[in-house]
């Protein structure tokens, strides 16, 4: 039992919830109660999960000797030794047939946005990562990914500032998460290579621009033609309160109590934020659907 613990953490279950990204544009094409919609989905978020499940195998046994050295990484199962290399690799494997087979059976643009996702991913594993700014650049291309894949795999298309937004919000949480491992770990050998090349300061401007972009760009969204006319309603503007208490919330979870290094443990510890996107959701689909 304790193996299969181990390796739901080799995968990392808990951070699944970022895949969650494919399930936006189901929502706002009002097909959330389309059963077919819903089963593709659904499919889709499954297949993203084993594609990151896969990219973080890599990362860790790419990465093993950095996670021995590091206060907290150093309990990833590779890191710690409860999980050997090669059964890390028999995963990867054995995932990898799995979504081999998954895609046989979905749409050529849903393939090439997972095989860009995971190829996009392995390069920021081997490279791409020690490159300041482009880091969390592509941090915010895997969401994107999410949503685009969420979207040609039901055949719809999306609001530009929908697009916007969801830019916006996973530049601020990967800006967050660097921020946070500059300001813990004060020893710089522990930190990321790329950290060298940023400052308190950068990192306090781009927050800023970000936390500003996610604000605006969803405000923008809220009050369009798009919107109007998809749900023949202007009141999603009152759910803009619920983007800003979430994105004042993260700032002070981030700055006051140097949370978000890990975004996934963040918004699933923190009740205010868990209730606040509970809320949130149930406003969007009582105004969309109500």
């Amino acid at each position: 039992m304790d193996k299969f613990v181990q390796y739901l953490k080799l995968i990392r279950v808990k951070s699944w919830i970022k895949n969650l990204f494919v399930f936006v544009p189901l929502i706002f094409s009002k097909s959330l109660f389309d059963p077919y919609s819903l089963s593709l989905s659904s499919l889709a978020f499954f297949t993203f999960s084993l594609a990151s499940g896969f990219v973080y195998i890599i990362n860790d046994i790419f990465d093993v000797e950095y996670d021995r050295s590091h206060p907290v990484k150093k309990y990833r199962p590779i890191a710690c030794g409860k999980v050997s290399v090669k059964e890390s690799l028999f995963i990867a494997a054995a995932i990898l047939i799995l979504l081999i087979l998954i895609l046989s059976i979905s749409n050529i643009q849903f393939i090439l946005i997972l095989a860009t996702y995971i190829l996009v991913n392995f390069l920021y594993t081997i490279y791409l990562k020690n490159m300041v700014i482009l880091d969390v650049m592509i941090i915010a291309f895997g969401f994107l990914l999410r949503v685009a894949g969420g979207a040609v795999i039901i055949n719809v298309e999306l609001s530009g500032w929908l697009i916007l937004a969801t830019v916006f919000i996973s530049l601020f949480m990967a800006v967050i998460k660097r921020r946070v491992e500059y300001l813990t770990y004060e020893n710089m050998e522990l930190k990321r290579k790329v950290l060298v090349d940023y400052s308190i300061e950068l990192f306090n401007i781009l927050t800023a621009i970000t936390a500003g972009g996610i604000i605006i760009s969803y405000s923008l969204y809220s009050i369009s033609e798009h919107t109007l006319r998809e749900f023949d309603t202007r009141a999603l503007v009152y759910t803009v309160l619920f983007v800003i208490y979430g994105v004042f919330r993260y700032l002070y979870l981030a700055i006051k109590q140097k949370r978000g290094e890990d975004p996934a443990e963040l918004v699933l510890s923190d009740i205010p934020t868990i209730l606040n996107a509970i809320l949130y959701i149930l406003c969007v689909l009582v105004i969309i659907y109500g």
